[in-house]
């Protein structure tokens, strides 16, 4: 099992830690600061720093089959046992973190069902199934950036499984259900105006998102529209 140091702090760039399974192109480490692949976001990359000082380029992350350890791709095995330090790509996590909550600040200022999405480090998209064909782009842009501007507070809660099962309306995507398993479900919570479910890594505040442009609305079926958002800086 690998403990997700990112999901207490996901400002923690380093830290070391044991690897305690390797396989064919992969490690896993006792603890991990790199965000394992889920909710549309992309897995972290970095370096592991071994006990000789050199250095193992990490590509991506992602879960094992049982959800319980994070597998690191690498291009070298690693043994079991080995004390590693692990170095974040902190560059491109930052920025996957303000596009993440950009998202959701997007799904406030079009409240509609959210059918897919993707996050990436520059651009990111959202899929609603929206009844009215027309979508005003600039209002959209206008909207998010007040929401920016705010410089609203971003906290994390836990609630239990059932207490989700009795308050359906939280989970605003359709097609993606949040992460269950261990009896409990993560809740991110934007000021009073957004509250979540999500197991993705976030800023601390929307002010630190700086400035968006929706670059693109797409019609993607008969109410499924894609609006497109980019970080401007």
């Amino acid at each position: 099992m690998t403990e997700p140091l990112f999901r207490d702090d996901a400002y923690l760039t380093t830290a070391t830690a044991t690897v305690i399974a390797a396989g064919d192109g992969s490690v896993s480490l006792d603890r991990s600061v790199f965000y394992a692949a889920g909710g549309g976001q992309p897995g972290d990359a970095g370096a592991l720093e071994l006990p000789d000082g050199s250095t193992i380029e990490v590509s991506d992350a992602r879960y094992g089959e049982d959800r319980t350890a994070i597998m690191l791709a690498v291009p070298l095995p690693i043994p079991v046992g080995t004390e590693v330090t692990q170095h974040l790509d902190w560059t491109r996590r930052y920025r996957l973190m303000r596009m993440h909550t950009a998202l959701h600040l997007l799904s406030v200022a079009l409240p509609y069902p959210v059918t897919g999405g993707q996050i990436g480090a520059s651009e990111s998209r959202l899929d609603f199934d929206i009844p009215d064909p027309t979508l005003d782009k600039e209002a959209i842009e206008r909207a998010v950036n007040d929401l920016v501007a705010a410089d609203h507070k971003i906290t994390t809660e836990w609630i239990t499984d059932a207490e989700l099962d009795a308050n359906p309306e939280l989970v605003k995507t359709m097609a993606v259900k949040p992460p269950r398993g261990s009896g409990r479900v993560r809740l991110v919570r934007i000021g009073d105006v957004d509250l979540q479910p999500c197991g993705g890594t976030h800023v601390a505040s929307t002010g630190e998102i700086g400035p968006l442009a929706v670059t693109k609305i797409e019609k993607k079926g008969r109410q499924n529209r894609r609006v497109r958002l980019a970080l401007v800086e």
